[in-house]
């Protein structure tokens, strides 16, 4: 049995894994100080931000995650630890020594993760009673505590367990994230935490995690905003018991199936989350010339603020679709490019060539009405295609940030 079983909204801890979440008083009522524990030392990889603007916790994990391994991982949200100086790196150096000390475990061993307001110190004095707390709280039923706490301006709880078997052993992967604002592609302001039980070497699993974020998490976009503490981490303990995965297996490929899919679907909420946001969009690019070329096409239109405040107005305006790949930086022929709109309502094209046709204009308005939109631009160059997912930009993102730290 090799079946792939996908559980969207659920997040069933793996074996060997307890996690808690707690109201520490760094956000004004809602949770904010998590904890993830894996009971045995883990095989662990992460991705980080791609800003040059980069904060505490990530400088601190970047060094950390060198080694392949990692315990556990404590989280805050309200406050990102970012553009704090010093005394932002020691903070976050002490959130990871509180931990280790009260879980009797190596500290180098433990990373930290901050979202939130960005250049204001963290209240030090809450955050650690805060991780006193969540290791009190700690439990196998924890990962929905621990979701909610690192949630920002999120609507809703981002959670999915995947099952599925290697050689006659059940294998657990679970994944939590929190992003609805600052998302742009080479990761958003999101951060991403991946469980699992699976027995995998280190360099698999380093393998196809970052391949995976790379097809997914740095192929969605909101606002076009880069944030300072975008992190994903996966943490593999082996509790599964399963014979060791190895690059090049069988074994491999159902892995880094079952990861793509939590990846996947992780950063499609993230994008249906976009704030303010009140369409999903997803971009197909067909028959491009390379891959490269498809997934560039594809970001930029996802990317593109006119096509997102077109989709918001529910205007065919395949021009400024167009005009997103023509500046995408990839190679092909504008003369040969058709463009197709499609949701619920049907698929019209509006496209052919590279210019104007004549469609009917209500049916395309009535596709564009639909939450869920999908915009597909065939190429005509070769084989290869990309997909990249995006929402549109609305009134309520201006509300939203207009007040952020209010």
């Amino acid at each position: 049995m090799e079946k792939l079983e996908i559980l969207e909204g659920s997040i069933e801890l793996p074996k060997g894994f307890l996690a808690s979440g707690i109201f520490a008083g760094i956000k004004k009522r809602k949770k904010d100080v998590a904890l993830i524990y894996s009971e045995k030392v883990a095989n662990a990889s992460a991705v980080f931000t791609t800003n040059k603007v980069k904060a505490a916790p990530v400088i601190l994990d970047m060094e950390r995650i060198k080694k392949g391994v990692a315990q556990a991982i404590v989280i805050n949200s309200g406050n990102a630890n970012a553009c704090t100086g010093e005394k932002g790196f020691e903070d976050a150096v002490n959130m990871a020594k509180k931990v280790s000390q009260l879980l009797k475990i190596d500290e180098e061993n433990v990373l930290v993760c901050s979202t939130g307001v960005i250049g204001v110190p963290l209240p030090m004095e809450k955050v650690l009673k805060g991780i006193e707390a969540a290791a009190e709280n700690l439990s196998t039923e924890g990962g929905y505590q621990a979701a909610e706490a690192i949630m920002t301006t999120d609507t809703f709880l981002k959670g999915v367990t995947a099952k599925f078997v290697i050689e006659g052993k059940i294998v657990t992967m679970t994944g939590f994230a929190k992003g609805s604002g600052m998302i742009h592609p080479n990761m958003a302001t999101m951060l991403s935490f991946v469980l699992t039980d699976a027995n995998i070497t280190k360099t698999a699993l380093n393998k196809a995690f970052k391949e995976t974020v790379d097809k997914t998490y740095n192929m969605i976009s909101v606002d076009g905003d880069m944030s300072t503490n975008d992190t994903a981490i996966i943490l593999a303990n082996g509790e599964a018991q399963n014979k060791t995965i190895e690059e090049g297996t069988h074994e491999f490929d159902i892995f880094y199936r079952a990861l793509e899919h939590v990846n996947k679907i992780l950063a499609k909420l993230i994008v249906k989350d976009g704030e303010g946001a009140t369409k999903f969009m997803e971009v197909n690019i067909v028959n491009a010339k390379t891959e490269k070329d498809a997934r560039l096409a594809a970001k930029s239109i996802v990317n593109s603020n006119l096509v997102k405040t077109a989709i918001f107005g529910e205007d065919a305006n395949w021009g400024r679709i167009l005009a997103a790949v023509g500046y995408s930086g990839a190679d092909f022929d504008a003369s040969r490019v058709d463009i197709y709109l499609k949701s619920m309502k049907g698929e019209i094209k509006v496209c052919e060539n590279g210019g104007y046709i004549f469609f009917d204009e209500a049916l395309a308005k009535e596709i564009l009405k639909e939450k869920e939109i999908t915009v597909t631009v065939d190429m005509k160059a070769g084989e290869y295609s990309g997909t990249a997912w995006g929402c549109d930009l609305s009134y309520d993102y201006v509300k939203i940030n207009g007040s952020y730290r209010t």
